[in-house]
C-alpha cells in the first residue's frame, strides 16, 4: 500500500515508519518542519510539507494514498490548556480525510487514549463506543476527542474502513519524552519520586515497538469500525512506577496527598491520580497481535529514562 502519515516523525509514527516500509509499504509522511522532512527521507519515507491545518494538503494526500494513519495531534497546545483547540483542530482532519476516503473502503486509522475511559474498572474496547456509557464522566477537550474516535468509527458507514487504535498513557521506550520521563523530571527536581495517595491506581503500559505493530496489523487487516486496544500490560501500580524512579535516582519514594498534588506534580496531577486499566484482548484475538517489548518496570530499569546529558 501506498500510505499517508501525519505525525510520521513523532514518538509512534518514527517506530510505524520503518515498521511499514519493512513489510512493503510505501510511506509518504507529513513534516511541518526540515528536521521532520530529513527523519523521514533518512527512514525511507516520501515527504510531503504541511501541517495538520493544511486542509487541501491532507484531502490530497488522502486521495493519492491506499490508506490513511492520522497520528498528529497538537499536544504543545493541548498541555497548555488549549486542549478543546487541539481537539477541534484533530476533527477537521478527520473530517477531511473522511470526505476523501468515502466509497473507497480503504484504511483509515487514527490514533486516541485509554486513559479515563472507565475510572476503576477494566476498560475494554467497547467502551466509548456511540451506544456505550463510557465518557458521561468527561467534559470539554476529553469529551471532544472520544467523539473524534467515535466519528471515525462511524465513517465505517460511509464506506471507509475506519479504526481507532486508543494508546495506553505511557507508550514506554528509549528516547520517550512523555508521561514516564516527566515523572523522572519532577523526582529529580522535588528530591523526591510521589505518587498521589497510597499509589494503587492503575495504568496500562505499552512498548513503542508493539503499538507500532499494532498500526500496521490494523492498516492490513481491521475490520471497518474497529476500536482498537495497544495494551501490552493491564494496569501498572503507580506506587512501583514511583519507587523504581526512586531507587534509580537515589531520592525516597513517598505518597502525595491529594491536595498537594496540583502543587507537587502541576499539570500531570489529573492525569496521575487516574485508576485506568485496560484490557486488550479483544485487539489481540482480532489481528493475531502479541506484545514482545519489555514492561514498563522492566523498561524503566534498563536506565535510558535516567541519563542526563553528562552521563
Amino acid at each position: 500500500m501506498r500510505v499517508f502519515i501525519t505525525g510520521a516523525s513523532g514518538w509512534i509514527g518514527s517506530a510505524l515508519v520503518p515498521e511499514l516500509i519493512g513489510a512493503g509499504h510505501e510511506v509518504v509522511g507529513l513534516a511541518r518542519s526540515d528536521a521532520s522532512a530529513a527523519a523521514l527521507t533518512q527512514a525511507g519515507a516520501q515527504v510531503r510539507r504541511g501541517t495538520i491545518d493544511d486542509l487541501d494538503t491532507l484531502r490530497d494526500a488522502a486521495a493519492e494514498s491506499d490508506g490513511v494513519i492520522h497520528l498528529a495531534f497538537k499536544h504543545d497546545i493541548a498541555f497548555s490548556g488549549g486542549f478543546e483547540d487541539a481537539a477541534d483542530a484533530d476533527r477537521r482532519a478527520i473530517d477531511t480525510f473522511g470526505d476523501a476516503l468515502a466509497g473507497s473502503d480503504r484504511p483509515f486509522l487514527i490514533a486516541s487514549g485509554t486513559l479515563g475511559l472507565a475510572p476503576g474498572r477494566l476498560a475494554t474496547e467497547e467502551e466509548g463506543q456511540a451506544s456505550g456509557p463510557a465518557g458521561a464522566h468527561m467534559s470539554g477537550g476529553p469529551a471532544k476527542r472520544l467523539a473524534n474516535a467515535q466519528a471515525t468509527v462511524a465513517l465505517a458507514d460511509r464506506g471507509v474502513r475506519s479504526s481507532v487504535v486508543r494508546l495506553t498513557p505511557t507508550v514506554h521506550g528509549d528516547g520517550d519524552n512523555g508521561f514516564m520521563a516527566t515523572l523522572v523530571a519532577i523526582a529529580r527536581d522535588k528530591g523526591v519520586s510521589g505518587y498521589i495517595g497510597d499509589g494503587a491506581n492503575r495504568w496500562p503500559a505499552v512498548h513503542r515497538s508493539d503499538a507500532a505493530r499494532l498500526f500496521r496489523l490494523a492498516l492490513e487487516g481491521a475490520p471497518a469500525g474497529s476500536t482498537l486496544h495497544a495494551v501490552a500490560e493491564e494496569g501498572v501500580p503507580i506506587r512501583a512506577v514511583a519507587e523504581v524512579i526512586g531507587r534509580h535516582l537515589g531520592v525516597p519514594s513517598a505518597s502525595v496527598s491529594p491536595d498537594d498534588a496540583a502543587g507537587h506534580f502541576t499539570w500531570m496531577a489529573g492525569f496521575l491520580g487516574l485508576d485506568s486499566p485496560t484490557s486488550g484482548a479483544y485487539t489481540r484475538e482480532l489481528l493475531g497481535w502479541r506484545p514482545t517489548g519489555p514492561g514498563l518496570i522492566d523498561d524503566l530499569d534498563k536506565g535510558h529514562y535516567f541519563a542526563t546529558p553528562s552521563s
